[in-house]
């Protein structure tokens, strides 16, 4: 009987190939699984942010486990692997100083916790939900339903503000009466407006400022208070009851008028209206 070399390399290949795909999917079979658990049995008080954390340490973990076993398989020498990873990775570290820095800027973000995944950011002129926070960028979901990147080093040199932070916040409306009208009587009419409204808060208790006297009449503050989930019916309400309210009353909100001259700074341009006779 004659054996062929190459008949005994395909029958070894063969098996190592198939050992390969094998310990490969039961080991993605058992991080994802493993992941999935650890997820579900996290205590329920622990924020997103954190849950997201410990469930990508856990399956870079096993990836990284997964990793070193295939490579035994093959009796591949890690030396020469590290050693050319090493030069790659100076080559790639210098090519890639912006995501080195957003790495870093990801771990100050995170240890910062100015906010969490859920919270409503602004992030310059860009307002939305933040989706997710990864190494390089966090995301944020936009009002009109977009995903919006933003790079972590961006994030850290940037102003935020963290809209939904604390569980209340102040809604303030810009009211603008004309100089005729009694300032007492529209104070009380404001009050009533906050105190009737049951998405306003007592405690504390509504912001009436008289802010300026602008070009067309006095402007007034009506600061509001709500949970933070009821903004857009705190919004909708308050400036439809104070439109309501001040029809009732005869409180007259201005507008900006237009005067026309002749040349002289305080004749104002004569306007004459003719009738038109009508046509047999």
């Amino acid at each position: 009987m004659k054996f062929e070399w190459s008949e005994y390399f395909s029958a070894q290949t063969l098996e190592k190939v198939i050992r390969f795909a094998l310990i490969f999917i039961i080991g993605l079979i058992i991080i994802y699984t493993l992941a999935y658990l650890v997820k579900k049995f996290m205590p329920a008080k622990w924020s997103q942010q954190r849950k997201m954390i410990i469930n990508r340490f856990v399956q870079y973990s096993g990836f990284a486990i997964l990793f070193f076993i295939l490579v035994s398989e093959f009796d591949i020498n890690l030396t020469a692997i590290f050693g050319a990873a090493g030069i790659i990775g100076i080559i790639i570290g210098v090519a890639s100083q912006t995501s080195i820095g957003n790495i870093v800027s990801g771990f100050f973000l995170v240890s910062e916790k100015s906010f969490e995944i859920g919270d409503v950011i602004r992030i310059g002129d860009k307002s939305g939900v933040v989706y997710s926070i990864d190494l390089l960028s966090i995301k944020i979901k936009t009002f009109d339903n977009l995903l919006l990147r933003i790079p972590n080093q961006t994030v850290i040199s940037t102003e935020l503000t963290n809209i939904t932070r604390f569980p209340i916040r102040r809604l303030d409306f810009n009211v603008s009466v004309a100089y005729k009208e009694d300032l007492k009587k529209v104070k009380s009419v404001l009050e009533k407006v906050a105190k009737n409204n049951p998405l306003s808060l007592d405690e504390p208790e509504p912001l009436i400022t008289f802010k300026d006297f602008g070009d067309s009449g006095i402007t007034i503050l009506l600061g509001i208070w709500f949970e933070k989930t009821n903004y857009l019916a705190v919004k909708n309400s308050i400036f439809q009851e104070i439109k309501e309210a001040f029809d009732a009353e005869g409180i007259e909100i201005p507008f900006p008028h237009v005067s026309l001259y002749t040349g002289e700074a305080t004749k104002p341009f004569p306007l004459i209206v003719k009738e038109k006779k009508a046509t047999k």
